[in-house]
């Protein structure tokens, strides 16, 4: 473990809070920008902790691509999460759960692939989705099954 790792987790825990945070705003879509925004800068913070050069449309083709191993949960808790917010009464009580769960696992699990990709030496320009997309999985199962337990996420 580096140095820099801890202060990474941390970056990593705080976003997914934020991440989380986003979703609960009312307004449908204006969330998933707002989350989107959480996780572009929570890269942009981690690639300044390891001195890797951001780079934003690489860092967002990057997301969307990781977003797609996971597309079920994301059309499910996400999208429709979202969009299910706009029928009265009803559509807070059901999609805003679904997709404060979703946007905080999806972030967790982001940074914590990041982090990894950083400590070995990676960047953007590197980065492979499609090499990255088992562990990416791995890392959204055990944020889904440990939010229960949110020191569990905080303490690997």
């Amino acid at each position: 473990m580096s140095e820099s790792e801890p202060l990474a987790r941390s970056t990593v825990n705080r976003y997914a809070w934020w991440s989380a945070g986003g979703a609960l705003l009312p307004i449908p879509i204006a969330d998933m920008v707002v989350t989107t925004g959480a996780q572009l800068k929570m890269l942009a913070e981690l690639s300044k902790l390891y001195g890797i050069p951001f780079e934003k449309v690489r860092a967002k083709a990057l997301v969307g691509s990781l977003l797609g191993y996971v597309l079920h949960p994301a059309l499910s808790a996400g999208l429709l999460g979202s969009l299910v917010k706009v029928i009265p009464g009803l559509g807070a009580l059901v999609g805003t759960p679904s997709l404060v769960l979703f946007e905080g696992t999806f972030t967790w699990a982001l940074g914590r692939v990041f982090i990894q990709h950083f400590e070995s030496g990676g960047t953007f320009l590197d980065f492979d989705p499609e090499k990255m997309r088992e562990h990416f999985r791995a890392q959204f199962a055990h944020g889904q099954a440990a939010a229960p337990r949110l020191t569990a996420v905080e303490k690997d």
